[in-house]
């Protein structure tokens, strides 16, 4: 592991979030587009971005895991408490309409919508944190069933191993799943036997054919993405000021944050996000040492100060600003007043499901995905959970295509 000065650290943690800032930007990457998109739509643009993402995450993490070359796992407790917190913050980032990364994002392109998302999450943060004690003995100690664990160490082979299996595994269940969304919803079968007969005798047929549909779609998509960019002969000014496709967006995020891996550890938003509430809190005179979320949990006890992933967040929202500024879109864009009760609603449930489970889109869905944490598979389900009965409710009018 690398021993940085305290000012590496600072430069490594500025550096690390400007990156961050420009992939999500220039590929407008959201895990509620990728995710809504797909249920409404059956549109996955964004969603094979989010895939690519966490296969080269996980492979990556995996093998630094073997190696040695990382600073920690994400792997809170798991349980109840990590489903239910993840669909909390599923509802809200939906009806918000961004995810914790995706709001950093977009306030930085200029979107007041979502600065007033980050200021109503904030809330959300101050919330829970005066709730926590109250929330430990009722909440978190009833619904948690086990403590931290990742799927790394509990088998009795390297981590890059099972990595590997793990990589393969999404891949073949994306390729499933959009292969069965392309296939004809009535089965095929003689029209004189009963309709759930006929069903069941093509169940087989059917998911071979769905998933060698899926991966033959996947391939010649690859393939595409690949030719693409080998025959591209834009000039370079012109292909970095342009939007990116996602999966550009999603591998180079994985890469950043397997260097932030092995300099700090998994990437996470809302826990720092939650510390820059107690540290403005601090500045206006509360007292947050005393509140045993901050001044125990957050800030460990070492006093109410920012550290480096609090200036990681911060320059998220600065590498989107300067993305958007190269690229032109940057300009202040004021939302609807009948459109105000989502950022203000969605923002406190995405500060406050955020602490429940705990943890956002990126600590679980990616980061905690790519780490095989317990807590973060359940919590993930439960934000996917909350995405879809979301979509479902804001497209209740036209339907969803899934």
């Amino acid at each position: 592991m690398p021993s940085l000065s305290p000012l590496g650290y600072v430069l490594v943690s500025i550096g690390v979030g400007l990156a961050f800032g420009v992939l999500l930007q220039k590929a407008r990457f959201c895990f509620v587009s990728a995710f809504r998109d797909f249920v409404a739509f059956k549109d996955t643009r964004v969603l094979k971005g989010v895939i690519a993402g966490v296969i080269v995450m996980t492979l990556f993490w995996s093998l630094q895991a073997t190696l040695g070359f990382f600073r920690g796992f994400w792997t809170p407790p798991w349980g109840l408490a990590s489903l239910f917190g993840g669909f909390v913050f599923g509802i809200g980032m939906t009806m918000a309409g961004g995810c914790a990364s995706g709001t950093l994002y977009r306030a930085g392109q200029g979107y007041v919508q979502f600065w007033i998302t980050l200021l109503f999450m904030g809330v959300g943060y101050v919330a829970f944190a005066y709730a926590f004690p109250t929330l430990r003995s009722v909440y978190f100690e009833p619904l948690r069933f086990g403590s931290g664990a990742t799927l790394y160490l509990a088998l009795p082979w390297p981590p890059a191993l099972t990595g590997v299996l793990v990589a393969a595994a999404i891949v073949l269940l994306y390729a499933f799943v959009r292969g069965r969304s392309q296939l004809p919803d009535e089965p095929r079968g003689g029209t004189d036997a009963p309709a759930d007969a006929r069903a069941q005798a093509s169940l087989p047929t059917r998911s071979v054919s769905a998933l060698s549909i899926g991966l033959t779609e996947l391939f010649e998509g690859t393939r595409a993405y690949v030719e693409g960019i080998r025959t591209d002969d834009r000039p370079l000014a012109d292909r970095l000021r342009d939007s990116w496709d996602a999966r550009t967006a999603g591998i180079g995020l994985a890469l950043v944050a397997s260097l932030w891996f092995w300099v700090y550890g998994a990437w996470a938003i809302t826990g720092s996000e939650a510390k820059w509430a107690g540290w403005l809190l601090s500045r206006a005179g509360v007292d947050v040492t005393g509140v045993e979320y901050w001044g125990s949990i957050l800030f460990r006890g070492g006093g109410i100060s920012v550290t480096v992933d609090m200036l990681m967040v911060l320059s998220v929202v600065v590498g989107s600003f300067l993305a958007a500024r190269a690229s032109g879109d940057f300009r202040i864009r004021w939302p609807k007043v009948e459109r105000l009760p989502n950022p203000v609603v969605g923002g406190l449930l995405m500060g406050v499901g955020s602490r429940l489970a705990p943890g956002c889109n990126i600590a679980n869905l990616f980061s905690g995905v790519a780490l095989l944490s317990l807590h973060s598979i359940l919590a993930g389900a439960g934000i996917i959970l909350g995405t879809y009965v979301m979509t479902h409710w804001l497209y209740r009018e036209v339907g969803c295509a899934i």
